[in-house]
């Protein structure tokens, strides 16, 4: 079995078009996980006219899923941390305090996208940074770094249901150390940024860690916790996310580089953070209070 999942954003999913594809396509009884934000039915097998389903829809600003009823429920959170589980890309942020920032917003938004190589393209842009005060870290996340609305609902809620959860970026450790703690990620993995006497050197440490590495992190956790791969919901947007998103067994796309989205079976455009949850079939009155 199969179970469709529809998100759109707080009060914007109409009664009428889930009644109306639920009986195109035969599925079971509507299950509303959000009044007019978030609903569900389960269907045998996928429709073959799915993807233009999909498309007609994200016209009127609903995403639509489909996801295994079985197996749906993950142990493991594993996620992305710039543009995923914060707005900003870290990097843009440091960039825009030396005077480069729109220089180097073009080189991220082009390997995120899969078209530079991600650890030539990071090289080159943390070199920009080079003198600057390290403290410059501390004034950019405290004045500039947001959370993606849902991220504090995400993590209490699978923490809550004993689920582990990882931040793997190809951030920086002096950011995802600092989310990690707030939003109570169990682990935190990322490249680390050099510094002498207080001040950037305009390099970071190697290896880098990079889209292999996020790979490598899933399969490390999951060992570690007796775990298999497919216990592992992933999330991120940009091209150095694919691998941990094609590993785990329910990788989301959330608001993701056109390349990303391509590959990328379940994809979140419209909803926030919250809609991994309602991927799992988590009703927001089941949601841990934060």
């Amino acid at each position: 079995m199969n179970t469709i999942v529809l998100i759109a954003k707080p009060g914007e999913l109409s009664s009428a078009l889930v009644q109306a594809l639920q009986n195109a396509w035969g599925g079971g009884p509507v299950l509303w996980l959000s009044p007019n934000e978030a609903a569900e039915f389960e269907i045998g097998l996928v429709p073959g006219n799915f993807r233009d389903v999909w498309a007609d829809l994200q016209a009127q600003g609903v995403d639509l899923n489909a996801v295994d009823t079985q197996a749906r429920k993950k142990s493991v959170l594993l996620a992305d941390m710039d543009s995923t589980i914060i707005e900003q890309e870290c990097i843009d942020e440091l960039a825009d305090a030396a005077g480069v920032g729109d220089a180097v917003r073009a080189v991220t938004a082009r390997a995120m996208n899969g078209e530079l190589d991600f650890e030539d393209a990071l090289i080159a842009r943390v070199a920009q940074l080079k003198g600057l005060p390290a403290s410059i870290i501390d004034t950019v996340y405290t004045n500039r770094i947001t959370f993606m609305p849902g991220a504090a609902e995400l993590l209490a809620t699978m923490k809550a249901r004993g689920g582990y959860a990882a931040l793997v970026s190809g951030g920086f450790t002096s950011f995802t150390s600092k989310v990690a703690a707030t939003l109570g990620f169990d682990e935190n993995r990322a490249n680390t940024l050099l510094a002498t006497a207080d001040t950037l050197t305009g390099d970071v440490r190697r290896p880098i860690l990079g889209r292999d590495a996020k790979v490598t992190a899933l399969n490390e956790i999951t060992d570690r916790l007796g775990l298999d791969p497919t216990d592992v919901l992933a999330v991120g947007d940009g091209a150095n996310d694919l691998g941990m998103l094609d590993h785990a067994g329910m990788g989301v796309a959330l608001h993701a580089k056109p390349s990303v989205q391509q590959r990328c079976a379940l994809r979140i455009n419209y909803g926030d953070l919250t809609a991994l949850l309602y991927l799992q079939g988590i009703a927001r009155a089941d949601f841990t209070k934060v």
